[in-house]
């Protein structure tokens, strides 16, 4: 049976409520860097040791396991190709769960139709099936696991069906091809503004499709929260506007936005998370608020042309790596007392205000002056 997802560690990137940011730790020691949120690449894991029953195999492509008077999807021939039907009874029982990575890998796949009476889509379900161009998800569905459809690269579409009540984290990441998420007209919990998907009372931004094509964006007045990795690989985008009614970004939110060039982050916003704008290459500007208090580990990595920043004197933590390869970067003006910071392959001159305390000649090895010797 192939590996499953850790969902664990996807809910530790974002946080208990699946939405909100929580910052996640910095890599400064091996303790912290033991829970550090997955990366691209950690998708599949190990299993647990304990063996779950043994699956049978049926239609011959599909395997599936009897529990009680349920059937769940187990696993799927990876050389099954083409069409696919997934039937809503088998035995005489329902089928009521696709599981965790059941059809993981199943790159021959080109459509999917899943059997009325399913309600749960596990974890990383069709992850990196990359041929997958339509998926029917029926109206009984509702829970769509972590992962769902992680690298399912040649998706164009997908509906949300009336019955869904939760939509994982990273569902639709990697999904590089995905114009639109559409919802269901009668669906009470999620609704789409122009293929963009959002909670029905249009107050946190959930997933922004990584295949639109638009340059610009601008964020619905109204919306007080951008969920994590909302906005991740979306690399068409070189500007997004957020509305002041934003109070909350979560982690990876922007990650991998490589077409972006500048951002402003509205005064309410009180922390900048974990690999926030991590891999945005073409960032040239930022520009942070006196009401962020915390930014967190790895939130500019990667940023190489980057060339300055200003950090507030509001900001009392920055985390491990925070502006670790920026390459580029020249100047970093902190506002207030001298922080605990590194700047990994950057060697940018370090600008103070005099009555500052804690500051010497150095900060992690770079030289500190007084920002009236800025240049």
């Amino acid at each position: 049976m192939k590996h499953l997802i850790s969902l664990l560690a996807f809910s530790f990137l974002i946080g208990c409520d699946g939405e909100k940011s929580n910052e996640a730790p910095s890599k400064d020691s091996p303790e912290e860097a033991a829970t550090e949120a997955p990366s691209e690449g950690s998708l599949k894991e190990t299993a647990s040791e304990a063996k779950p029953p043994e699956a049978v195999s049926v239609n011959p492509n599909l395997k599936y396991e009897i529990e009680g008077d349920t059937v769940t999807i187990t696993s799927c021939d990876e050389k099954a190709s083409g069409d696919l039907i997934i039937p809503a009874s088998i035995e005489g029982k329902p089928v009521t769960k696709i599981g965790e990575a059941a059809f993981q890998d199943c790159t021959s796949l080109t459509s999917i139709t899943i059997g009325d009476g399913v309600t749960t889509i596990g974890g990383g379900a069709f992850a990196d099936c990359t041929s997958l161009t339509s998926i029917t998800i029926p109206d009984s569905v509702t829970s769509i696991g972590v992962g769902a459809f992680w690298k399912c690269t040649s998706l164009t579409s997908i509906t949300i069906p009336d019955g869904v009540t939760s939509v994982g984290l990273r569902a639709f990441n990697g999904c590089t091809s995905l114009m639109t998420i559409e919802v269901s007209a009668d669906n009470v919990n999620y609704t789409d503004i122009e293929g963009v998907l959002f909670n029905e009372e249009k107050n946190l931004l959930h997933s922004y499709p990584a295949g639109k094509s638009d340059a610009n964006y601008v964020i619905l007045d109204g919306v007080t929260s951008i969920g994590g990795v909302a906005f991740y690989n979306c690399t068409s985008l070189t500007s997004i506007t957020i509305p002041d009614s934003v109070t909350s970004i979560g982690n990876e939110t922007f990650s991998n936005c490589t077409g972006l060039t500048s951002i402003t982050i509205p005064v309410g916003v009180t922390s900048i998370g974990f690999k926030t704008f991590d891999g945005c290459n073409s960032l040239t500007s930022i520009a942070i608020p006196n009401s962020v208090t915390s930014i967190g580990g790895h939130a500019f990595y990667g940023c190489t042309s980057l060339t300055s920043i200003t950090i507030p004197a509001s900001v009392t933590n920055i985390g491990g790596q925070a502006l670790g390869y920026c390459n580029a970067l020249f100047s970093v003006t902190f506002l207030g007392d001298a922080p605990k910071v590194s700047f990994s392959s950057s060697s940018p001159t370090i600008y103070r205000k005099a009555d500052a305390k804690g500051w010497g000649d150095t900060l992690a090895g770079r030289p500190v002056k007084l920002i009236t010797e800025k240049p």
